[in-house]
C-alpha cells in the first residue's frame, strides 16, 4: 500500500487537456481508449479541469455488468491511472436510467464453480475502482443493485439521485454477493444493516440508504449534479500526490488494527515531506495565493 515518490515535473497543456500523455507520444489518451469501448464512455474536463467522467452505457440491460463492460471498464480505469487526470466521477447513462442495475444473469446462470472460481480472480472491477490512486465518486444516479451496489460501495465518495434504488438482492437468486458486498458493506453500515440487507434481498431508497451510512448524500434534479461536481472540483484543485496518499490512509482505517493504521498514516505522512508540493503548499499559504500544484509521475 505504499506509495512512489512524487515527481517535480508537471504536465503539458495537452496532458491536462485530455486526462493523460498524447497518444502521439506513445500512451493512449483516457478518451482515445473510451472511444474504442461498446459500453463505456469517457470525457476529459467536460464540466472541471482534471475531473474525468466515466459513464456506463449498456442502457438494453439498465448497465448490467457483463464480461464486455467489466473489461472495458477496467480498460479505461487502467489509462486514468497512467494520466494526469486528478478524480474520477464514475456513473450510469441517462439513457439507461440506472447505475448499475446488477451483474449480467445470463452469464451467472451459464456458469459452473470452476467457472466463477475463474472469473472471481482479482482484480475484478471493484477492486480496481478501490485501488485506483486518484478518488471516484459515485454518481448514482439511478438504481445500483447487486453487482451495481458492490461497485458503487468501492468508490470513495457516494452521491444519489433520490430516485434511486440501493441494494443486494443476490439471495432471491439463491446466491450471495460476491463482489466485496459481504465486506464492504459491513464496513460502511455495521453488521446488522449489512445482515439485513442481504438475508433479505431488501431494497431501499436512497433517502434510507444515506440515513444508514450508504451513501453520503441525496439530491434531487436542481442540485445533483451540481453537488457531484463541486465535490469533485473542490478534490481537483488538491494536491495529486496528497490525494493519492490521504485515500490510501482512510482506507487502511477499516483494514488494519489502530496501531497498524496509525503507523502507515505517519510513513505516508512523512513521505509527503519529500514531495515539492509539501513546500509549494506551504508557501502559498504564506503567501496568500493559489498553489500551483506538481503532478505525479507513473
Amino acid at each position: 500500500m505504499s506509495g512512489d515518490g512524487p515527481s517535480a515535473d508537471g504536465p503539458s497543456a495537452d496532458d491536462r487537456e485530455t486526462g493523460g500523455p498524447r497518444a502521439d507520444g506513445g500512451t493512449p489518451t483516457v478518451e482515445s481508449v473510451a472511444a474504442e469501448c461498446e459500453t463505456v464512455d469517457a470525457v476529459v474536463g467536460d464540466r472541471v479541469d482534471a475531473v474525468v467522467t466515466v459513464t456506463l452505457n449498456r442502457p438494453d440491460a439498465r448497465n448490467a455488468l457483463n464480461a464486455t463492460l467489466r473489461a472495458e471498464l477496467k480498460r479505461v480505469l487502467d489509462a486514468i491511472e497512467e494520466s494526469s487526470a486528478r478524480v474520477v466521477v464514475l456513473t450510469g447513462s441517462d439513457e439507461a436510467k440506472a447505475f448499475v442495475a446488477g451483474a449480467d444473469v445470463k452469464e451467472l446462470r451459464e456458469r459452473d464453480m470452476l467457472e466463477q472460481r475463474e472469473a472471481s480472480k482479482r482484480p475484478r472491477v471493484y477492486e480496481r475502482v478501490d485501488d485506483l490512486r486518484q478518488p471516484v465518486i459515485a454518481r448514482v444516479n439511478g438504481h445500483a443493485l447487486g453487482g451495481g451496489c458492490e461497485l458503487m460501495q468501492a468508490c470513495d465518495v457516494r452521491i444519489a439521485h433520490e430516485r434511486a434504488k440501493l441494494g443486494q438482492p443476490e439471495i432471491n437468486l439463491g446466491i450471495m454477493p460476491g463482489g466485496g458486498g459481504t465486506q464492504r458493506l459491513a464496513r460502511l453500515v455495521g453488521e446488522g444493516h449489512a445482515m439485513r440487507l442481504i438475508l433479505t434481498g431488501e431494497l431501499i431508497s436512497a433517502e434510507e440508504a444515506a440515513d444508514i451510512g450508504l451513501v453520503e448524500e441525496v439530491h434531487g434534479d436542481d442540485t445533483f449534479d451540481d453537488r457531484v461536481y463541486e465535490l469533485a472540483e473542490m478534490m481537483a484543485t488538491k494536491s495529486p500526490v496528497a490525494l493519492e496518499f490521504a485515500k490510501k490512509a482512510v482506507k487502511a482505517a477499516s483494514r488494519t488494527d489502530l496501531e497498524q493504521g496509525i503507523e502507515y498514516e505517519a510513513e505516508l505522512f512523512a513521505q509527503l515531506f519529500g514531495s515539492p508540493d509539501k513546500d509549494e503548499g506551504i508557501d502559498a499559504f504564506f503567501e496568500d495565493r493559489e498553489p500551483e500544484w506538481h503532478e505525479r509521475e507513473r
